[in-house]
């Protein structure tokens, strides 16, 4: 049988191989509105106190892209080792389903759960935008909604699991109307983002931003499911086929 260790390696696998797709990601698609709000925030310094906020920096810009791409790589592995002990946890919720499909499904829940619900509330804003006063607020304002989204999954399948004895269509139509309420109740429930977007700011730039790291976190998120899922499916196959040989 499919050993915990085996499972926690493939995840750990699958989550460099997303993170290093992740990276590519931010340093193709996102980097371009950063590099665009870094110019914004450059332009107001003139109108300001007469001298850069930070002085000549410490890192230089490329310096900071590797380590940023450095640092989803090492994010990947570690979700991918978080993932790999959810997908062992989660087995009973979709026993009827390959083990590729239930990789990715967990994968898209987790994406919504932590990325896509968050986004919808308190969707990411580029360099030159947020108050440094209220990092702290805007954070725990942001890790609130990923805690309900987390909750969110782990309601939709306790009640999947409770409405096995229902035909399919009723069970997911059930499930799916009671995330879409629980959604609807975090998006309201939760306060206004606190910070507002400077007048300076380009529509096109700030929205670019928000959308690229949108789908940076779907890349990584939704390419662990898939790449795991890839990488535990034909492992499953040999170990039944092994253990039918093994009857025989």
């Amino acid at each position: 049988m499919t050993t915990y260790k085996s499972l926690a390696l493939r995840g750990i696998a699958a989550g460099g191989i997303a993170g290093v797709a992740s990276a590519l990601v931010q340093l193709l698609v996102t980097e371009i509105p950063i590099r665009a709000a870094l110019a914004v925030e450059e332009a107001r310094e003139p109108a300001g106190d007469g001298h850069s906020h930070g002085g000549e920096e410490l890192v230089s810009r490329g310096g900071q892209v590797v380590g940023g791409m450095l640092a989803v790589v090492i994010v990947g592995i570690a979700v991918g080792l978080v993932f790999a002990t959810a997908y062992a946890l989660s087995k009973r919720w979709f026993a009827d389903r390959s083990p590729f499909s239930r990789s990715f499904a967990l994968g898209a829940a987790v994406f919504g759960a932590v990325a896509l619900l968050p986004w919808l509330k308190y969707p990411a804003n580029p360099p030159a935008v947020g108050d440094p006063e209220t990092v702290n607020y805007r954070t725990a304002l942001y890790l609130g909604v990923v805690a309900a989204g987390l909750v969110i999954v782990w309601g939709a399948s306790w009640l999947a699991e409770r409405l096995q004895a229902q035909t399919q269509p009723v069970r997911v139509t059930a499930v799916l109307l009671a995330v879409a309420a629980a959604v609807a109740v975090v998006l309201v429930a939760f306060p206004a983002p606190p910070d507002t977007i400077p007048a300076d700011m380009p529509v096109n730039v700030l929205w670019q931003f928000r959308l690229s790291s949108l789908a940076q976190l779907a890349t990584l998120y939704v390419g662990l499911g898939v790449v795991f899922g890839l990488l535990i499916d034909p492992a499953t196959r040999r170990n039944k086929a092994s253990e039918k040989a093994a009857v025989a």
